[in-house]
């Protein structure tokens, strides 16, 4: 008997006989069958498929070690369903037009959508879908129902907090967009770090976590602070553009200035020095917003939550 037909005798209502319904049951649970997607699809119209969905100014968003991390993750969890996953980069209006159709077209099963850029318009894209949708961080304003998320304010307490330590008194920070909860809450953990230790920012300069807005950021930094002497900074990519400025205004990282990332991506052991740098657990990130979305397909109701980070001491900090 296929899965297809014992899912018919067991769900054909009072037609079927009790005993008959616990038979089929017991030779399902004996035989060790499992769901098929593909079958189910055919009766209920699902698509087998799964959206990831990026807000970012180019296509060259995939290639932030961040989200490839993140799609690694997404993809493992993925390859025990049979479910797809199709990625989505909505950069201009025609390309979230696109994202709107396919989705109110029933393109797709689900969504996870990446919040760590502006993604006002995706929101309200998803959600005039009606699909289930798990978040990757939380979006600017509100809570959703389903989310995964790291403790990013408490990642970069821990960061200050570190630099505090070492005696690092005049600590700037490179922020992500302000306009997001991850550049905010990093911000906020830098800030309650100061304060508890009786120290005010020395300065802040944003960027948007690519390489070259952390190079811009940090010499703006040297520009309106030419004596700190620590900088926290929001992501591994931003701390390299960092690093290299400093290295080519004389500074030497430890000694005149020592700096911590946030992310640990690959990058942070490629740079001279090595980043000292609060990690994260990326690729847990999307394996976790995966099966939570599989969950809410299968019907269930799954708790959102809040992964932990921790800091790796190396050579820069």
């Amino acid at each position: 008997m296929s899965r297809t037909v014992a899912s018919r005798v067991i769900n054909n209502g009072p037609n079927v006989s009790r005993a008959k319904r616990d038979a089929v049951e017991k030779a399902i649970r004996e035989l060790g069958f499992t769901p098929n997607r593909s079958a189910r699809a055919l009766a209920t119209r699902q698509t087998g498929v799964v959206v990831l969905a990026v807000a970012g100014d180019g296509p060259e968003v995939f290639a932030d070690p961040f989200f490839a991390q993140v799609i690694v993750g997404a993809s493992a969890a993925l390859e025990k369903t049979d479910l797809h996953l199709m990625l989505s980069l909505a950069t201009s209006d025609h390309g979230e037009q696109r994202l709107r159709t396919f989705l109110q077209t029933r393109g797709a099963d689900g969504v996870m959508l990446v919040t760590t850029r502006g993604v006002g318009p995706l929101i309200d894209i998803v959600a005039r879908s009606g699909l289930p949708t798990v978040f990757i961080g939380l979006p600017a304003h509100g809570t959703p129902p389903f989310y995964i998320d790291v403790d990013n304010a408490g990642g970069s307490r821990t960061a200050t907090e570190h630099l505090i330590g070492a005696g690092r008194r005049r600590i700037a920070m490179i922020t992500g967009p302000l306009d997001t909860a991850v550049g905010r809450e990093r911000h906020r953990g830098y800030v309650e770090a100061l304060r508890l230790a009786g120290l005010e920012p020395c300065a802040t300069e944003p960027g948007d976590f690519m390489e070259p807005s952390g190079a811009a950021a940090m010499r703006a930094l040297l520009s309106a602070q030419p004596d700190l002497d620590a900088v926290v900074v929001a992501n591994d990519n931003m701390a390299a553009g960092a690093l290299r400025v400093l290295r080519d205004a004389g500074r030497t990282v430890p000694g005149d200035v020592a700096l911590v990332g946030f992310d640990d991506l690959p990058i942070a052991t490629h740079t001279d020095p090595k980043l000292t740098t609060i990690h994260q657990p990326v690729q847990a990130l999307g394996r976790e917003a995966a099966r939570m979305l599989v969950e809410l397909l299968d019907g269930a109701q799954p708790a959102s939550s809040v992964l932990p980070t921790k800091i790796v001491v190396r050579e820069s900090a």
